[in-house]
């Protein structure tokens, strides 16, 4: 069983500690003096932002999904041919100097679209006060990674007038991290820990399957076991996954399976995670589930990615592997031009 000793010698920057605090953050920069920002006449929105700030990009997503406002996110350089002055670009880097995020900024404010950033400064904060684009600075607190709550929470607050989600869904969302929190922080590393109950079954490739509507959140928790743990993952849509990456499991691998499933999946989802269950226990191929808590799907996302993230952690520490380097992404940033 992990202790606080070895989390604290493993962890050497104390990342874990960061999470500890999660739902107080949350708290902090939702009810911040940042003010919000209304933009009319939308009818197409932009997250722009990679790694952390992607992860972010894809919660507004899932949160504008059913709604008539199109949305893209973009991961990358390049923005969608169908921007025009009713879209509205919003752009995160975390560190303020991700090329791909200020690349997609500088060809919004050339499309003529409607534009706000967010950011610790950087790169970005200086070509915002250059050109005249609205721009929040928000404190980046140990990494990108772990800064995920304080962006959230800061942009739920700043967009707030333009997102279809009502204050009462963000509180409750809080809500259900604290709850949340009980259970998971350094606080209790116990048997009834589930992100240390997690962190201890994962071995071998873990292969995340998930349905459409938590996407961001299996997503991220791939993310978080790649920069944390330094091992490799594969995330599948599970109904996608039916129609193809299923016959993978013909052939005994080293694979191990973790369902995220959210309490109210659509009834056919329910179907196909019954019938994916019964293969794999047919095949004895042992799988792990992890299930969203009640509510909007702010609250289910938020809820999964502590959680998962709190797992990342700690198998990496079950692994002694620190969780703060990132060499690999150092190297690849320091030969881009």
């Amino acid at each position: 069983m992990l202790d606080i000793s070895t989390l604290d010698k493993i962890d050497s920057k104390g990342m874990y500690k960061i999470y500890d605090r999660w739902p107080e953050i949350a708290q902090k920069h939702y009810n911040s003096d940042l003010d919000s920002i209304y933009f009319d006449d939308i009818s197409h929105m932009v997250f722009a932002g990679m790694g952390g700030s992607g992860a972010i990009s894809d919660i507004f997503s899932s949160i504008l999904s059913k709604t008539n406002v199109h949305v893209d996110v973009i991961k990358g350089y390049l923005l969608p041919k169908t921007v025009d002055s009713r879209t509205l670009v919003v752009a995160t880097s975390i560190s303020g100097d991700t090329v791909e995020t200020l690349t997609v900024l500088d060809s919004a404010k050339k499309c003529g679209c409607k534009l706000i950033a967010f950011s610790d400064g950087g790169k970005m904060q200086k070509y915002c006060s250059k050109n005249g684009i609205e721009h929040k600075q928000i404190p980046m607190l140990h990494s990108p990674r772990a800064s995920f709550t304080s962006f959230l929470y800061s942009m739920l607050k700043v967009l707030g007038p333009v997102l279809p989600i009502r204050k009462e869904d963000v509180i409750e969302s809080i809500t259900q991290l604290k709850k949340l929190q009980n259970e998971v922080t350094s606080e209790n590393l116990t048997d009834n820990n589930p992100s240390l109950s997690l962190a201890q079954w994962i071995s071998g490739i873990p292969l995340i399957y998930y349905p459409w509507g938590l996407q961001a959140a299996a997503i991220r928790f791939k993310n978080s076991l790649q920069e944390n743990a330094k091992c490799h993952v594969i995330a599948e849509d599970v109904i996608e996954a039916c129609h193809n990456g299923i016959v993978a499991w013909e052939k005994p691998s080293n694979i191990k399976p973790i369902l995220i499933r959210g309490e109210d999946d659509y009834n056919k989802t329910k179907e196909r995670w019954k019938i994916l269950k019964e293969y794999l226990e047919g095949s004895k191929i042992e799988c792990k589930e992890v299930f969203s808590v009640k509510g909007n799907i702010l609250s289910k996302l938020i809820c999964l990615i502590y959680l998962l993230d709190y797992s990342s952690i700690y198998f990496a520490a079950i692994s002694g592997i620190d969780p703060t380097p990132i060499n690999a992404i150092d190297f690849v940033k320091d030969k881009l031009v």
